[in-house]
């Protein structure tokens, strides 16, 4: 995510503690968050697909993945259930957020539920030019990944995430452009059924997809 604030480079020897809840506080105080997303899925024996779009955040859970590339494809959380649509295959797959391992899903709350301490253990960090590189391992063995490394600027913005799935996929995230707090209508995050599409339910993924 962008720097938007102009903060000196993190000092070596960073309290990781500080800034984790630095980090926290930061996106648990929004209330909405809109940003660019750069995505790439890497799974063994696949060939790599990175993908791009618009991300919109908003209170209590409520996400839209909204890709540019490719055109069309939408993921959206009301808070409640998921939806991915994929022009491609005229499907929609509808499931319950509770049900779901899709790896975007944690990333809606973001928003109002961020704790590191009580999510993860066995923090690793190390510096990255003016950032911060942070590995981190889930407590639960229940979530749907095994590792997560994010990086974090001066500013405390998450620019970069990388989740490690249980089957050993890899996700990866680059976010940009990053604006708090803007005015984002809750029908952002109301899916519409496109005419002539079949709803599947009760599926993760698509065959591995991200």
């Amino acid at each position: 995510m962008s720097l938007c604030l102009a903060l000196p480079a993190l000092p070596a020897g960073t309290d990781v503690s500080s800034l984790l809840k630095a980090v926290q506080d930061r996106y648990n105080r929004a209330q909405t968050v809109q940003v660019l997303f750069q995505q790439t899925y890497n799974m063994r024996g696949r060939v790599s697909r990175t993908e791009t779009g618009e991300l919109f955040l908003r209170k209590p859970g409520r996400m839209r993945w909204q890709y540019d590339s490719p055109k069309g494809k939408l993921f959206v959380s009301d808070g409640k259930e998921v939806f991915l649509y994929t022009p491609a295959s005229a499907q929609v797959q509808k499931m319950k957020v509770r049900e779901s391992d899709d790896m975007r899903t944690p990333l809606a709350f973001l928003l109002g539920k961020l704790d590191f301490w009580r999510d993860f253990d066995r923090f690793v960090s190390r510096p990255e030019g003016a950032d911060l590189r942070l590995t981190a391992r889930p407590k639960s063995d229940q979530a749907p990944y095994s590792e997560v490394e994010f990086v974090v600027t001066p500013s405390r913005q998450i620019r970069y995430l990388r989740i490690t799935g249980q089957d050993q996929s890899i996700m990866e995230f680059r976010f940009t452009a990053e604006k708090l707090n803007p005015a984002l209508p809750a029908s952002l995050f109301r899916f519409v059924l496109p005419p002539g599409v079949d709803v599947l339910e009760g599926i993760s993924d698509e065959e591995g997809d991200p």
